[in-house]
């Protein structure tokens, strides 16, 4: 009984063999075929065989018989998935900073498992994530699950947030109170994945780092602030923001030398003004975020940029220039 159950696998089996064991650089033979099927504890009769891979070929499965001498080999041609597309998932993987080293472990052998064992070579090759600054937050997954759950339920969502202390321990922020806001959207930005959400208590749209989130629950209150989401610009609020620091908005004037344009469209797109300020240098009017962070990354342009107005945030910059002349003296 238990062999004639096997039979009825035989196709998933086969499927099974022809997935891990061939590529475009890799072949079975049938004589090979029938001899892995055994493993499986399935007997199988060329003739068979023939008949199955037609229906794997009628199911959608691109199965390429080649000839070598007087032997036919198989392999699978397309796949769902390319060899140069399952590197690039392995690299988002590796590279993402929120997604903990265990997990990022994880993910990249199940994507493994969409390619050959001889191609699955080449993505564990890719994989250094051991030494790589990770996120400490397992939940972050289930956080993006509640958070996605909380959205196509037009739910507002209550949770905790924490920081870290010197001790490298997890402290509540505001001794454990709890934020109510409405779910937007997801944002990822500068490494860290992020909660955009509208907050009714201050009228005003905030964000989140997710893997900092704890105890994410339904408030059982539909949400708010459809309105001002509806006006919100997730694109440009992310140009605005500089590590997500918020701070006042303000249009702010840079002049900067001609070398540097490709930073300044890097960071805020194609569709900002040039204006030529010489044969050297040219002028950019930006909206942005005010932080330190904004007038910091100014600063690491070097010389050849420079923040020419308004008089406020010129002051400030001065401010911190100052700031860190006395810090370092």
């Amino acid at each position: 009984m238990a062999r004639e159950s096997n039979q009825k696998l035989k196709l998933l089996y086969l499927m099974k063999i022809l997935l891990e064991e061939t590529d475009e650089t890799h072949s079975v033979s049938m004589a090979e075929i029938i001899s892995k099927l055994n493993a499986y504890g399935i007997t199988a009769e060329r003739k068979s065989l023939y008949s199955d891979m037609e229906s794997l070929r009628q199911y959608g499965m691109e199965i390429i018989r080649e000839q070598q001498d007087r032997t036919y080999y198989y392999h699978v041609g397309s796949r769902q998935f390319e060899l140069a597309e399952l590197k690039l998932l392995v690299d988002s993987v590796q590279s993402a900073k929120f997604i903990t080293a265990k997990k990022s472990n994880e993910l990249i052998k199940k994507i493994e498992g969409l390619a050959s064992k001889y191609e699955a070579l080449q993505l564990h090759r890719q994989v250094y994530v051991a030494q790589r600054v990770k996120t400490m937050n397992e939940s972050i997954y289930y956080n993006v699950d509640a958070i996605h759950a909380a959205i196509a339920a037009n739910e507002q969502i209550r949770f905790q947030y924490f920081q870290w202390n010197v001790k490298k321990e997890p402290q509540l922020r505001h001794n454990g109170a709890w934020y109510q806001v409405s779910p937007w959207a997801l944002s990822w930005d500068d490494e860290n994945y992020y909660l955009v959400a509208y907050d009714s208590e201050n009228d005003m749209i905030k964000h989140f780092r997710v893997d900092k989130m704890l105890h994410i629950e339904s408030a059982r209150e539909r949400r708010e602030g459809k309105k001002r989401f509806k006006e919100f610009d997730m694109a440009l609020y992310a140009r605005k923001m500089f590590g997500m620091y918020g701070g006042r908005e303000e249009t702010v004037k840079l002049c900067c030398e001609n070398e540097l344009i490709g930073a300044i469209i890097d960071r805020f797109g194609k569709d900002i003004a040039v204006i030529p300020a010489d044969e050297e240098h040219f002028i950019v009017n930006v909206k942005v975020e005010i932080s330190n962070q904004f007038i910091h990354w100014v600063m690491a342009l070097g010389s050849g940029a420079k923040i020419v107005g308004p008089d406020t945030v010129v002051e400030e910059v001065k401010a911190e220039v100052r700031r860190l002349a006395e810090e370092y003296v």
